[in-house]
């Protein structure tokens, strides 16, 4: 039989951290055991008839890179595999998978209804960009379902959110909204982010379409930028279609990278989380610390529906120390060992301080509304040994402390 058909028929019910190493990846004459890179642009047609059936789509094989790449393929395939979807694109950042799904899937007189609690320019795409096409935003908290429910009308067209949220670790019962966008009629996007599939699989409970920014934690070592939306057949069909003509194409290097991270996705995950958890329980131990926003900790009030929905709580939590802005600029810059860079999903710890970074260019009362105080810090906690990370965090509060 042939090697790749038996590894198709392997693969069939396959777990997770198989799919991870296995899955899309259909080997050539050469018998490469690893992935190869496709670095070409265009492709060789065998006849004019043959180059005619490709482009008129009856027959489907690789046309140009825009259109398709079989390294790209390979991660796309993967990753829906994960997901437990049926497809997925790739595209140039996560960012552009968003604005693929609005372009997709919205129309002049649409409305849009997202999670207040959302990295800072997906706030402004639908803020200050959807809005040039005559596409409406209602924007509801996260964790407030009756919210969710009161916003939907009969042009409700697209349900958005990130749960657990940036930056306030807030998580919503994906379930529950997903029976509020179904009795409407409206698709719901789920920014998975922050868990990755090895951590929450959106689709699962309901999730039509499921959005990550490729460049975080299926990376995982802050190499390359990247962007994916997985969902069923039909959705991606679509996604396709604009990604074709638009352009926002993944390239096979950043392709191939990603394949190699989502190889090590779900050993990652569980060492992030549990140093995550362990910072998180010293911090809330220190009388310095006012609020520690990690929904691993059952002091959070999205705990309970965190440990529901998720095997593992993740890397990113917020917290806040006394002093205001200038507290949170004291902690951040007296640390030695974080990283202080707006990006996450590193093996390297990252710190930044979100109201004057990644949520600086909304307005100060949407911060408000989203919990973005001036003195809330933002970590998304590595792989270092923790003991080294609490000393880390130890200078940092010693530094917030000499503040006020």
């Amino acid at each position: 039989m042939d090697r790749n058909k038996q590894m198709a028929e392997g693969l069939a019910e396959a777990r997770l951290d198989t799919l991870a190493v296995r899955a899309g990846h259909e080997r050539t004459m050469e018998g490469e055991h690893s992935e190869p890179i496709y670095t070409t642009s265009s492709y060789i047609f065998d006849s004019a008839a043959d180059a005619a059936a490709r482009f008129n789509g009856e027959r489907n094989a690789n046309v140009y890179s825009r259109y398709t790449n079989p390294t790209v393929r390979t991660f796309e395939q993967r990753l829906a595999a994960m997901e437990g979807a049926d497809a997925a694109v790739g595209t140039s950042s996560g960012m552009a998978a968003i604005l693929a799904c609005c372009m997709s899937f919205l129309a002049a007189g649409d409305k849009v209804v997202c999670s207040r609690s959302v990295f800072g320019t997906t706030t402004a795409l639908f803020n200050r960009y959807m809005t040039k096409f005559g596409v409406s935003t209602e924007f509801v908290d996260l964790c407030d379902v009756r919210a969710w429910r009161d916003a939907v009308d009969s042009n409700t067209k697209l349900l958005f959110m990130e749960t657990p949220s940036n930056p306030t670790n807030d998580v919503v019962s994906i379930k529950e909204v997903a029976a509020i966008a179904q009795s409407v009629g409206a698709l719901l996007a789920v920014d998975n982010c922050f868990s990755t599939p090895a951590l929450q699989r959106p689709i699962e409970h309901g999730a039509d379409l499921v959005v990550h920014s490729a460049t975080k934690f299926l990376d995982g070592q802050g190499r390359v930028v990247g962007g994916a939306v997985c969902g069923k057949q039909e959705l991606i069909d679509e996604l396709v279609v604009y990604v074709r003509t638009c352009g926002p194409t993944m390239s096979p290097f950043n392709a191939w990278v990603f394949l190699k991270g989502l190889e090590t996705l779900s050993l990652r995950m569980k060492a992030h989380s549990a140093n995550a958890m362990d910072l998180a329980q010293w911090l809330e131990a220190q009388p310095s610390v006012g609020k520690v926003n990690y929904c691993g900790l059952p002091s959070h009030a999205s705990h309970a529906a965190a440990s529901e929905q998720m095997s593992g709580y993740g890397s990113v939590m917020s917290f806040t120390v006394n002093g205001g802005q200038a507290g949170a600029w004291a902690f951040i810059d007296a640390t030695r060992i974080c990283s202080l860079t707006a990006n996450l999903g590193d093996a390297k710890t990252t710190i930044v301080h979100p109201a004057t970074t990644t949520h600086g260019r909304i307005s100060q009362a949407e911060r408000d509304a989203a919990g973005i105080s001036d003195n809330l810090i933002r970590v998304c906690v590595g792989l270092e040994d923790v003991e080294d990370l609490r000393e880390d965090f130890a200078r940092g509060l010693a530094a917030s402390e000499a503040v006020t």
